[in-house]
């Protein structure tokens, strides 16, 4: 799949770099979850310049020493004599370079140093303030764990706190990136078919690249493709899920995978999960990893206990969802019934995701303050079937104008008389003195 998109992060590296080769060394971290296309990113943005690329892999520091020494005489003809055994020297001999020479030095899943020789970070930031001002070197630094990379750049502790000079947060492909990658490989798609690309991997470039190469440009193709053998995706969620919390995951995997399946409260997803200190575990998934998100009803004090949550990856979402909870076709191989079941399911499940890319296609189309959803009551209360609940409200920025919609895949089950009555409820309570548009958005509306 050809490059797409990132122009903004593009200019912003150049920038940088502009600034390193002409004024002083400058270092720029970008962050993001595997798969997200950090090292394409960096890559694109060096394509023209003097560039070492330098991969982190997780050995010993000797070993590593000696492949970064022979990488940077065959990419740049750095003298690096024999027997560099640790990565403060080679680094040190890296910067000297630089008085003399403008290179890009790329050092790709830099957290991995945790594992192999923590001393490397204050060693790195003790050079680093020593020459970064008479040298030229434009530092990229990436990595793929978001509580490791956190934490050595923006934990005030840590002795590269307040180094970098950039921090790019790689996100997902929008909408209309999606759009344009998917008419692109099949000019003739239907929104159905954008809504499963959309829903199955969210945005990220490798899931699209993945699917786009292997001819998955429809809503079967796509759907089939995640639950196939040898597929990708099947195990891709362990992957995630190992590389950021290790292999004692266990409670955490039980609490995501009640989420997925709809149990957004805590005093549910406690009861279900049978897991006691609930609030701990959800806070770490929210605060530690990034993995859960908070919502309440938009509106609504911080401080307020309506609180329902989310799993932010959409990925994650269809995969605790549909190849966690049917494991057990999975391992007696019934590839054929569990296809079955994800085609039959997947109107339901899509509905919500319809109500997401609907959001994120507002953020990037209009100047939103503050958009979310709306509801009163609990779904754990018995007899109660939210009757108050709006999918989307959406706040402008800069005027006093509100958009209040309600999302239905097929426009014709939209039913107009309780929608204005919530309508009516929601003015009355925060929007008398805005201005109200209303909205019913659907499959045609993408």
């Amino acid at each position: 799949m050809k490059f797409y998109d990132r122009q903004k992060e593009i200019n912003e590296l150049d920038r940088i770099r502009n600034v390193a080769f002409s004024v002083s060394s400058q270092m720029t971290v970008v962050t993001g979850r595997r798969r997200i296309g950090k090292t394409k990113l960096i890559m694109k943005s060096c394509e023209t310049t003097p560039t070492l690329y330098l991969f982190v892999s997780r050995n010993n520091e000797t070993t590593l020493c000696n492949q970064f020494s022979e990488e940077a005489r065959r990419s740049l003809g750095i003298f690096i004599p024999e027997g560099i055994s640790s990565f403060r020297e080679f680094f040190r001999l890296c910067m000297e370079y630089g008085k003399t020479t403008s290179f890009n030095l790329i050092l790709d899943e830099f957290q991995e140093f945790y594992n192999i020789n923590p001393a490397v970070f204050s060693e790195v930031q003790n050079i680093w303030d020593q020459t970064k001002d008479n040298t030229h070197v434009n530092l990229l630094i990436s990595g793929s764990v978001y509580t490791l990379m956190h934490r050595i750049f923006q934990d005030y502790k840590e002795p590269l706190y307040g180094r970098a000079s950039g921090l790019i947060r790689l996100k997902p492909f929008s909408p209309s990136v999606l759009k344009q990658i998917l008419k692109d490989y099949n000019p003739n798609y239907t929104n159905d078919d954008l809504l499963a690309l959309y829903s199955t991997t969210g945005g990220v470039p490798k899931y699209v690249e993945v699917l786009m190469d292997n001819g998955c440009v429809n809503v079967q193709r796509i759907l089939e493709r995640m639950c196939s053998e040898n597929s990708l995706f099947l195990e891709e969620g362990n992957v995630v899920l190992i590389q950021e919390m290790g292999k004692q995951y266990g409670t955490y995997y039980s609490v995501l995978s009640a989420i997925a399946n709809g149990v957004t409260e805590s005093s549910r997803i406690a009861q279900m999960t049978g897991v006691q200190s609930i609030g701990g575990i959800i806070q770490r998934l929210e605060e530690d990893y990034d993995m859960v998100c908070k919502k309440r009803p938009i509106m609504s004090k911080p401080g307020s206990q309506t609180v329902r949550y989310e799993i932010k990856d959409h990925f994650l979402r269809f995969w605790f969802r549909y190849i966690v909870k049917h494991q057990n076709l999975i391992q007696t191989g019934q590839w054929e019934r569990l296809k079955d079941i994800v085609i039959q399911d997947y109107p339901t499940y899509s509905g919500k995701e319809l109500e997401a890319y609907f959001k994120d296609k507002l953020c990037e189309e209009l100047s939103i303050m503050q958009i979310g959803s709306w509801w009163e009551g609990s779904r754990s209360k018995k007899n109660d079937n939210n009757q108050h609940e709006v999918d989307i409200v959406a706040v402008y920025y800069g005027s006093p104008k509100v958009l209040i919609a309600e999302v239905k895949r097929d426009k014709r089950n939209f039913k107009k008389q309780p929608f204005d009555e919530k309508v009516d409820l929601l003015r009355n309570k925060y929007f008398s003195k805005y201005e109200i548009e209303t909205r019913c958005f659907s499959l045609s509306d993408m």
